[in-house]
């Protein structure tokens, strides 16, 4: 049965992302998706979807939420607490890491995020139009999500409101992310930088600056010299979620998920896919550390979080209903 989820709140900063829109960076479109793409499939799962479906990404404030007909299930995973409000007038906390079910005019409260991100998913999906091959809310090119912004009071979308949904809610422990030094490899400029640059960058401390948005962290720490005054631009080539640039300044910036095609920074090291959720989490002020693999080193980091997602995912366990 189809329903829809009104919002009747739009809290701050929340937007429809899924993993991504890939294939089109040749036309200039950003791959956007979840910052944290290990937090959002963690929510699906508890939603009992595929790891693909779209959810909301919550960054600051969450939204209010209201189902119109039926029964739908809604998980949380990240750094959040809900209000379920049921029709009736009841109301009780919710919990991170866990699903809920809603009944028809029953609403859903999403509270502050407490630093990094958070995600709700719902059961099914949210059945908007993929454009360009993904969900995923890009605001600047306003595509994706609704209508390529953040939402905001008195949108609906459609979702499976489901009046005979079986199965019951599910729990698991948080997600636990890595915290070791955040695993790079060199390139593809690390010769525009002088060699003690390159020490300097492995073995210093790093701290995240309160400049950081969807396209990209910058980061503080010891400056990076270039070898030359000249090797602090490049001719502008392509750039991906991950790539650290170094301007002139010398200070390290982290691309992320909305980030531009094309650069003209060199760029002193790449964030290999395993590690690069983490940025989805980070906090102002928080401090980090770079630590150098190959490539072999960053397939096996990745095998080996796909593994743990596993048995995160195999850790599931029913709770009962309140």
């Amino acid at each position: 049965m189809a329903g829809s989820l009104e919002v009747i709140e739009a809290g701050f900063a929340n937007a429809i992302q899924d993993l991504g829109r890939y294939g089109y960076r040749h036309m200039g479109i950003a791959v956007s998706g979840c910052l944290d793409a290990m937090t959002a499939r963690c929510a699906n799962a508890l939603a009992g979807n595929d790891s693909r479906e779209a959810c909301i990404e919550i960054r600051v404030l969450g939204p209010t939420l209201r189902l119109d007909q039926g029964r739908a299930r809604i998980a949380l995973a990240g750094p959040v607490t809900a209000t379920l409000k049921r029709a009736d007038g009841q109301c009780r906390s919710i919990p991170s890491w866990c699903s809920v079910t809603l009944s028809a005019q029953d609403e859903l409260k999403v509270g502050s995020c407490k630093g990094g991100t958070a995600y709700l998913a719902i059961s099914g999906g949210i059945d908007l139009p993929p454009q360009l091959g993904s969900r995923s809310t890009y605001m600047r090119a306003q595509i994706g999500g609704v209508d390529g912004r953040l939402l905001t009071k008195g949108n609906r979308f459609p979702v499976l409101a489901n009046e005979a949904l079986s199965g019951s809610d599910v729990a698991s422990d948080a997600w636990a992310q890595d915290d070791g030094p955040i695993r790079v490899i060199l390139g593809p400029q690390d010769r525009h930088f002088a060699r003690e640059a390159i020490e300097y960058f492995l073995s210093s401390e790093y701290t995240i600056t309160p400049q950081m948005d969807r396209m990209g962290v910058r980061l503080e720490g010891l400056p990076l010299a270039h070898r030359t005054p000249e090797s602090a631009d490049i001719v502008s080539d392509g750039v991906t979620p991950g790539a650290i640039q170094v301007p002139a300044n010398g200070q390290p910036i982290v691309l992320l998920a909305d980030c531009q095609t094309v650069g003209g920074y060199p760029k002193i090291a790449t964030v290999i896919s395993a590690d690069l959720s983490r940025f989805g989490q980070a906090k102002t002020g928080q401090r980090l550390r770079f630590a150098v693999v190959d490539l072999g080193e960053a397939r096996q980091a990745l095998q080996q979080r796909e593994e743990a997602w596993s048995a995160w995912r195999n850790s599931l366990h029913t709770i009962s209903p309140e």
